[in-house]
């Protein structure tokens, strides 16, 4: 029985092409769509799960507010680690990765090698974070100094595979040699870190004890069975015996009673490893590019319109080709054919088209997937589709999509009585079927609900483009690992300065982008600093040329001079400082700062004002940040001129080679880093653009579908009413008219729901644009315009077809 099902179901396929193209071709690109998505989903949902006891590692992270300045990080005091383990038995273990030494020239052979995938971290990173191990003990590889332990790619890159026991020179000045004591399984892709190389944590270049300092990324593995909510609930007691005695040397600050009750507060959380990637809260100090949970729900939610919209193409084009099918319906009824076996015949078509269908968005996904891997910045292959149990899932969807699809146009057709349809009563594709116009304005109207969410997310990156960030973002080139000069560093200045079209330079260990250099201190007016009149502040150290250089604005004082030998205790701050402190003319007022040694408060004294400008996502308020005057010559910034860009980078890279004593020429534009800040937002937009294509594209495909059968079912009519002297246009405008409508109740369904959710998701920048009312109109009159555009193909090639053809028979 089943084979007769497929055999006609065949037959019907090949017989009835139009609609068979258009279903296969819907499907197929829904298929598509939906398996990209899925691809997407399922590796973004898979970080950090692939450590045996991923479930009991945390992130240990900081939210402290001081003063009104806030600080999200996802790091902590470098003892706190150590604190947990000693004094909470559910603590199994913990380690920390101290990256903020950036990257480091590895010696390869003769060359220098600019190594950026590493860090320092302790003797028990493989305990909580186990690896398969080539080469060595993990156990043992980082307990002593000038120890390193490297991934398998970068022994085959520094040492071609034999690694053990090699040495490893790092640092073009110091040359120090780290003995390899450990080869390791190369990290995955679905890791938020991924490191080459691990240093032993004693040769990091920090003043360890600090609890006040927050740079360390610090994990804990839990006992089995241990609860981290319970865990997190003695954090305040770990915070009085330990961070506030340490504060209490820099500031007057009793206890953490005193500091909350000022409106300030220390919270320490605990983040599960696995939710790292998607749900870290937009956190700074992050060791990669982290996900966005609310993305992955979008792009499900995407993926299920794409296919439920392919299936409403199937189920109309199904339900409105009935006329054609009654007649088969009601002499198979009249033979004896059941109910149920007219059903499982029409069931049997729909999974036959769903299975060709599939097999034409497979086609697609092998052939459109290095355009999806740029696109949404992954690294699929053919192996990632076929693989168990993903498959599984791709496999299953035309059985699953053919038997929802497929059922109402079934049991619909399966009900026509045989008296009925043999005495020709039945008009089942009228255009004015109720349920089929339904199925036509959900289409409309997530297909416009898209339409207006990508034309919102582009206006967001536009405005983050076009506003004025307070500095000037372009043309200028950015030169990493400028210490590689050491006392050359200055006469490299000045020779590129005087290479036609460099128009200015300066240090740019601080920039005003994500990955950059921070740093934040305690600051108050007051010489002894306390939970009142205290908050934090970023404080930067920069040159004379750094405001001039990236274009920022004095907007009172002065900025800093060779001529002033003062300025080395002088200070600039930004506007919002100035509000914090409460200055109205803060020029020659002194500020103090928490550093130095302990029990005394740093004086500065103000001899500028820089307007405020955006040193951070513009998803956060411009907090208070002060600059002062302190070598930051591990990274350089030239200003170019525009027509002259190009042609200066081989000789900047020149002069660079006979300077830098063979370090690697490492750079990028400061315009490349700010767009990276947003990088999630311009994948979404892109990827959005394309599915909001593809949903138009599906729905007017179906449209298209249905205005060729009713244009078929009303042939005669349309015949009759030429003769009696109908023009194109009215034929045309009576065939269009009731689709028309359903995609103007589309876009009266749309827009509200678009405004909304759209305005949840403008509300996590601070800096946003208002949704204009246009993006509606043109969304809608876009719409309505493809739509008659859709439609009247059909409809007038139907207006224009002779008369008497149609009539002939009568």
């Amino acid at each position: 029985m089943i084979q007769s099902y497929l055999t006609i179901a065949w037959r019907n396929l090949v017989k009835n092409k139009i609609f068979s193209f258009i279903n296969i071709f819907g499907l197929g690109l829904g298929f598509a769509a939906f398996i990209f998505i899925a691809l997407f989903i399922v590796d973004e949902l898979s970080y950090d799960r692939f450590y045996p006891r991923a479930k009991d590692i945390y992130r240990v992270q900081s939210d402290i507010s001081f003063g009104g300045a806030d600080l999200k990080v996802a790091v902590t005091s470098d003892p706190f680690g150590e604190s947990l383990k000693r004094d909470y038995p559910e603590v199994e273990q913990y380690t920390r990765i101290y990256a903020n030494e950036g990257a480091k020239f590895i010696r390869k052979g003769e060359d220098w090698i600019t190594e950026s995938a590493c860090a320092y971290t302790d003797s028990t990173f493989f305990d909580v974070f186990p690896r398969p191990i080539i080469e060595g003990k993990a156990q043992t590889a980082l307990n002593e100094p000038y120890t390193v332990a490297i991934s398998r790619s970068a022994a085959e890159k520094y040492f071609k595979g034999a690694a053990l026991g090699q040495t490893l020179v790092v640092d073009m000045e110091e040359k120090l040699k780290y003995k390899v004591t450990a080869v390791f399984e190369d990290m995955p892709a679905n890791s938020h870190f991924r490191f080459d190389v691990l240093f032993s944590m004693h040769n990091a270049n920090y003043q360890f004890g600090n609890y006040l300092g927050h740079n360390f990324h610090t994990y804990i593995l839990l006992k089995k069975g241990a609860d981290a909510k319970k865990l997190e609930a003695k954090f305040p007691d770990l915070i009085d015996r330990y961070v506030f005695p340490q504060a209490q040397q820099f500031m007057q600050i009793k206890n953490r009673e005193d500091f909350e009750k000022a409106g300030n507060s220390i919270v320490y959380s605990l983040l599960p490893l696995q939710d790292i990637h998607l749900r870290s809260d937009g956190r700074a100090v992050e060791l990669s590019v982290n996900g966005n949970m609310q993305y992955v729900r979008v792009f499900g939610i995407v993926a299920l319109f794409l296919l439920l919209i392919a299936s409403i193409n199937f189920i109309n084009l199904s339900t409105a080709r009935s006329a054609k099918r009654s007649k088969e319906v009601g002499i198979r009824k009249v033979m004896g054919t059941s109910k149920q076996t007219l059903m499982g015949q029409f069931l049997a078509e729909s999974v036959l088209s769903s299975g060709i269908s599939l097999v034409f968005g497979l086609l697609l996904v092998l052939s459109l997937l290095p355009f999806f891997n740029q696109l949404a910045g992954k690294n699929f292959s053919w192996s990632h589709v076929f693989q168990f149990p993903f498959f599984g899932l791709v496999l299953a969807l035309p059985i699953v999509v053919g038997l929802l699809a497929g059922y109402y146009p079934a049991f619909f057709l399966s009900s026509f009585r045989p008296i009925e349809v043999l005495k020709s009563k039945v008009n089942a594709a009228s255009s004015k079927s109720i349920f089929r116009n339904v199925l036509v304005s959900t289409q409309f109207s997530i297909s416009l609900l898209l339409i207006i969410a990508t034309l919102v997310v582009y206006r967001q990156l536009n405005f983050i483009q076009q506003t004025n960030l307070g500095f000037n973002k372009d043309q200028v080139l950015v030169l990493n690992g400028t210490n590689a000069l050491m006392n050359n560093n200055m006469a490299f200045r000045n020779e590129i300065l005087r290479l036609k079209g460099v128009k200015s330079a300066s240090g740019a260990g601080y920039l005003p982008v994500d990955n950059s250099a921070r740093s934040d201190n305690p600051f108050s007016k007051e010489s002894t600093i306390d939970a009142k009149n205290g908050f934090n502040m970023q404080i930067w150290n920069v040159d004379e040329g750094y405001i001039p250089n990236l274009g920022m604005e004095i907007s009172e004082g002065r900025n800093f001079s060779k001529a002033y030998g003062s300025d080395s205790t002088g200070i600039i701050i930004n506007e919002t400082a100035a509000k914090f402190l409460g200055f109205t003319h803060p020029v020659g007022k002194k500020i103090y700062s928490a550093e130095g040694d302990a029990g005394g408060a740093v004086p500065y004294t103000i001899i500028g004002v820089v307007k405020n400008f955006h040193f951070s996502s513009m998803r956060n308020e411009i907090g208070p940040l002060a600059m002062r005057l302190r070598p930051n010559d591990w990274a350089l910034a030239f200003k170019l001129g525009a027509a002259e860009s190009t042609k200066l980078i081989p000789q900047i890279a020149e002069k660079w080679k006979t300077m830098a004593g063979g370090a690697p020429f490492d750079y990028q534009f400061l315009d490349e880093s700010f767009n990276n800040m947003y990088r999630a937002e311009l994948r979404v937009g892109k990827i959005a653009l394309c599915f909001s294509f593809l949903t138009i594209l599906l729905a007017c495909l179906g449209l298209f579908g249905l205005v060729t059968y009713m244009t078929e079912q009303r042939t005669k009519e349309i015949g009759i009413r030429k003769v009696l002297g109908a023009t194109t246009f009215g034929i045309t405008t009576m065939l269009s008219k009731d689709f028309l409508r359903l995609v103007l109740i589309s876009i009266i369904i749309a827009s509200p729901l678009a405004w909304y959710f759209m305005q949840q998701w403008l509300k996590e920048f601070t800096y946003r644009i208002e949704i204009q009312w246009w993006v509606f109109v043109l969304a809608g009159i876009g719409a309505l315009g493809i739509a008659f555009l859709t439609l009247s193909f059909q409809s007038i090639r139907a207006a224009l077809a002779n008369p008497i053809k149609s009539l002939r028979s009568e």
